[in-house]
């Protein structure tokens, strides 16, 4: 953990600023390579009454969106659930699963926010930080900002706005669904974050990489 949060003291006020000073590492850019070969999806569960973490990770193939890889790690839960650090109860286990996969992916997808969060790094920006992959949040409710309801049809947004910027997207990703808040993590843009989500549709609510991680993560299928 501590190469993880570096010199983190544990207590929820230094989380805080801990997130503050890596959210300003944070790259709002596309440095996806042009033809990404390898894509994952992450996502968390808990067992035990929450005593124990359990991180899913699928490695796919960018061309098929076909998984070619597996992983689920289970470790002993370091923090209790504190709104907005999140990843700070759930880091240590994605990095884990991310470190057992037979290829580093291109672009990682995580079920949770990128920047669309109070201090701009939710759990896929300080993944992306911390390993230096290219990330994206995929999540499935609001945490802050505003936003108007999208039209009804797949694909259609809207821009989630806080503090007067935009941190993210309101997505409808499948008829008659709640949308999606899709946001850049690291080293993705704003565009680019919806673009890969909207590659990687395949008819259900959730892109491809996070439905797989989470059937996993949540014992499904």
């Amino acid at each position: 953990m501590t190469a993880i949060f570096g010199d983190w003291d544990g207590s929820i006020a230094d989380a805080r600023r801990l997130q503050e000073r890596l959210a300003a590492e944070v790259v709002l850019r596309d440095e996806v390579t042009e033809t990404p070969r390898w894509l994952a999806g992450f996502d968390v569960g808990f067992e035990d009454e929450g005593a124990t973490t359990r991180a899913a990770a699928v490695l796919l193939a960018a061309d098929t969106l076909q998984p070619v890889a597996t992983e689920v790690v289970r470790i002993p839960t370091s923090m209790p659930y504190v709104p907005g650090l999140l990843s700070f109860r759930e880091l240590p286990a994605l990095v884990a699963a991310l470190e057992r996969l037979p290829q580093v992916p291109d672009l990682v997808f995580v079920d949770g926010q990128g920047i669309a969060h109070p201090r701009r790094l939710g759990i896929a920006a300080h993944f992306g930080v911390v390993t230096g992959l290219p990330s994206i949040g995929v999540a499935k409710n609001v945490l802050c900002g505003q936003h108007e309801t999208p039209g009804p049809l797949a694909g259609e947004r809207t821009p989630l706005i806080h503090r007067g910027d935009q941190i993210g997207w309101v997505l409808r990703s499948k008829l008659r669904c709640n949308p999606l808040i899709v946001s850049p993590g690291h080293r993705v843009s704003m565009q680019g974050a919806l673009d890969a989500v909207l590659r990687t549709l395949r008819g259900y609510r959730l892109p491809e990489p996070t439905r797989l991680a989470d059937r996993i993560a949540s014992r499904r299928g």
